[in-house]
């Protein structure tokens, strides 16, 4: 199998919140499939969900990157594996909640314990994922306009190839793209339809996952997900954690 495009290390959502979650989105990201709404779940316009099923389902912890030279898959792999070993499985208690023009579920405010648990768990990501990651094109950056960020999340996309980690990092679990006022309120409430009942209950983070984007323009896809227990699960991508095949 040829390597992917691109590799990234996500939180991929457990128990309701991936299940209400994906089937709002339109697709699982463990197997690729499209999914129909359950019933009851008003269906949302594709528009509205467009960007966030490009990727799947997941809450970011080191963004998508490319392989530098010399690095191969089976080191993301090893730095997944690494990263997941010993970490204690938490709960985090989620809200959906406007972000940057979109919805998402993000963590409580209230959540402090929540809040620092997966704000550690994002740096060790970043720092430990890093040294694999290729440097951004000129285009690349060029598409994050630089010029129209603040001072702190420019330092960070030049040092780090992507403006929101460490200290400018947020916890979330897209489920729209940017939408227009209208749009926002018809999604909020076709997103409480189905998370509001969530409220007050605490969602499992067992394990972190390793996603694919298996060519230029391909939607993500799971590869593998490393539970906290020395465990893993193969999803459909598992594969482009292999390498490339022998010619």
């Amino acid at each position: 199998m040829p390597l992917a495009h691109r590799y990234a290390l996500y939180l991929a959502p457990t128990g309701p919140w991936r299940e209400y979650g994906s089937r709002w989105l339109g697709r699982c990201a463990d197997t690729g499939d499209a999914l129909a709404l359950p019933p009851g779940m008003s269906k949302p316009s594709p528009a509205w969900t467009a960007a966030p099923r490009h990727y799947g389902l997941h809450a970011t912890l080191k963004p998508p990157f490319r392989l530098r030279a010399g690095a191969t898959p089976q080191a993301v792999d090893a730095a997944a594996r690494e990263l997941a070993c010993g970490i204690l499985p938490f709960e985090v208690e989620l809200e959906c909640e406007t972000l940057r023009g979109f919805l998402a579920w993000r963590i409580a405010e209230s959540d402090k314990q929540g809040q620092a648990r997966i704000q550690a768990l994002a740096n060790a990501a970043v720092r430990g994922l890093d040294p694999l990651r290729a440097p951004p094109t000129p285009e690349e950056t060029a598409r994050r306009q630089p010029h129209s960020l603040p001072p702190e999340q420019q330092a960070m996309l030049a040092h780090w190839g992507y403006p929101y980690v460490f200290d400018t990092y947020t916890f979330h679990i897209t489920l729209t793209g940017k939408l227009a006022d209208d749009a926002l309120e018809q999604a909020q409430r076709g997103i409480a339809a189905f998370a509001d009942p969530l409220r007050g209950q605490t969602m499992a983070v067992p394990a972190i996952s390793v996603f694919v984007q298996p060519e230029p323009g391909a939607d993500f896809i799971a590869a593998r997900h490393y539970g906290f227990d020395g465990t893993h699960t193969d999803a459909i991508g598992a594969g482009y954690l292999q390498g490339p095949s022998a010619p």
